[in-house]
């Protein structure tokens, strides 16, 4: 069975894969369509269901696992696949490394970047804070991606992003003035902790009934809660760390219950933002040739960005 990046204009497959972002359109009759991304270790490809049948709300969730013949056809300059009939896999129907994307960076020099950030940690609250979720969450940490599709959606993804922010919030607070280095390290560190919750896998994840009906954002803001009791912390740290965990997609349209409101919840959501931007322009970079576009980005505006030549 061919992988996506193997895939040809003007054939017919049938392939498994992983369903990504699912997303309804109507077209000039008023019809329902969907547009589904298919996604495997190899890559992704950007398809359309143009007749929607009512089983198909239960196939077309992103997170699962499909069998499905799709027609390749080229669009904009990009392959693109019509789906023709598509039915969803059992967990044991699967081999799970067809699906797992590896990160760019390798776990282990990531694990070793994120025990550094954690032994700088000179703040007794922020210490047991992070000792708890460490010690509660434990490898998850490590193996977890950061999310089904989007952004790090990857193994070691969470790790990944939470270490890079965490990294660039140690840079600034060394270039602006009275940010609390540590409660925010702390908070860049912990503060998509809530998505271990919100995913479940083992391999391939998608949204768990409590991250489906809570979010990650509640969930992790309940995790601190929780913590703090248990740990019997009476100081400011607990509140301001939730704030940042609140806050940190930055606006109410994002997701997010508040806006930012001390420095380092401020820093964190602009950090958050820029890490996820520029990792879903990489991804999009991938099949794209030097002085060529990419394909619209939903996620960028719509956006089409341009690759320069070397």
């Amino acid at each position: 069975m061919k992988l996506i990046k193997e895939l040809c204009e003007g054939d017919r497959y049938i392939i498994q894969a992983l369903v990504g972002s699912v997303t309804q359109g109507t077209n000039k009759s008023g019809s329902l369509y969907l547009n589904v991304e298919l996604r495997d270790s190899s890559g992704v490809l950007s398809s359309k269901k143009w007749e929607v049948e009512d089983e198909d709300k239960d196939i077309f969730v992103s997170g699962n696992v499909i069998e499905t013949m799709v027609e390749v056809i080229k669009y904009n300059d990009s392959l693109q696949g019509k789906i023709l009939r598509a039915n969803r896999l059992s967990s044991d129907e699967v081999d799970v490394t067809r699906f797992i994307k590896a990160s760019p960076i390798d776990k282990d020099i990531l694990i070793e970047r994120f025990n550094k950030l954690v032994d700088s940690i000179q703040d007794v609250d922020c210490k047991k804070i992070l000792d708890y979720f460490i010690k509660k969450f434990g490898d998850q940490i490590y193996l977890s991606p950061a999310a089904v599709s989007v952004h790090h959606e990857f193994a070691s993804g969470l790790l990944m992003h939470s270490v890079y922010l965490a990294e660039h919030v140690d840079y600034f607070s060394k270039v602006y003035n009275d940010i609390n280095r540590d409660l925010a390290v702390t908070g860049a560190l912990i503060h998509d902790f809530g998505k271990m919750i919100e995913l479940e896998g083992p391999a391939i994840y998608h949204y768990s009934t409590e991250g489906k009906l809570l979010g990650h954002i509640s969930i992790m803001c309940g995790e601190l809660r929780i913590a703090a009791k248990e740990l019997n912390i009476t100081s400011e740290v607990p509140l301001l760390l939730e704030h940042i965990v609140l806050s940190h997609h930055g606006q109410h349209e994002f997701g997010s219950p508040v806006l930012p409101l001390t420095k380092e919840a401020l820093l964190i959501s602009m950090i958050d933002n820029l890490d996820s931007r520029m990792v879903l322009l990489e991804k999009a970079y991938e099949d794209v040739a030097p002085g060529e576009f990419t394909q619209k980005i939903f996620s960028l505006d719509n956006r089409m960005f341009y690759k320069a030549k070397k």
